[in-house]
């Protein structure tokens, strides 16, 4: 079980002290989301941002892709030193070809699917997969509604992780916390992404603790 704190939360202009906190923390994964403007409605940051954050920190970056043409951009990732970059089902006119070309260059290959699109269009993939992101608000914006129908996806991949079609992790970003955290866990999930529910608790740490626990 994997707790992967979402820099989206974080105090940008201390980013560095930041995530030093988290790694304090026992925190070894960090969940980057980059936004375009056109996939979805918000911007964020891009590749020079994972560059700087990649001369930082070992711990693992988990580079989640909301943009248009992710063809153009993942080369870019993969030279910032992304460690897992994930892509949208529904951005990519190629999936096949471009998760041939992100294993290629040695890293893990990730795919995600918004709310509305069903998680089976991704079984012809799934062999090719070292992660699936599942969607439990709508990609956009932190701070939203956890989306509990969205564990009937994380179901369907235990299922098929247990039938052996599906070898990777099953992560899910969206209104972690406390309470969500463990139904998540029951649904099979193993990668939890949680933004304000870390870094807008009072006491940090604790909430990180506290986390951990419910997921392990």
């Amino acid at each position: 079980m994997i707790l992967a704190p979402s820099i989206l939360s974080a105090d940008f202009a201390r980013l560095e002290v930041e995530i030093k906190e988290v790694e304090g923390y026992g925190c070894n994964w960090l969940h980057v989301d980059v936004m375009d403007g056109h996939f979805v409605p918000n911007l964020t940051i891009g590749p020079v941002v994972v560059e700087s954050l990649r001369s930082k920190t070992r711990s693992t970056l988990d580079c989640h892709l909301m943009v248009n043409e992710p063809e153009k951009m993942v080369p870019w990732f993969i030279k910032a030193g992304a460690d897992v970059i994930t892509i949208h089902f529904e951005a990519v006119k190629d999936l096949r070809g471009l998760l041939n070309s992100i294993r290629a260059a040695g890293r893990k290959t990730g795919v995600s699917v918004k709310p509305k699109t069903p998680i089976t269009v991704l079984e012809p993939f799934l062999a090719d997969l070292d992660l699936v992101l599942i969607m439990s608000v709508e990609p956009g914006f932190g701070g939203q509604s956890f989306m509990p129908e969205q564990l009937d996806k994380a179901k369907w991949l235990a299922s098929k992780k247990k039938s052996g079609a599906f070898k990777g992790l099953i992560e899910i970003d969206g209104g972690i916390n406390l309470k969500t955290a463990g139904v998540a866990k029951a649904a099979g999930v193993e990668v939890f992404v949680a933004g304000s529910a870390i870094f807008s608790a009072k006491d940090r740490k604790q909430a990180y603790a506290d986390l951990e626990k419910a997921i392990k």
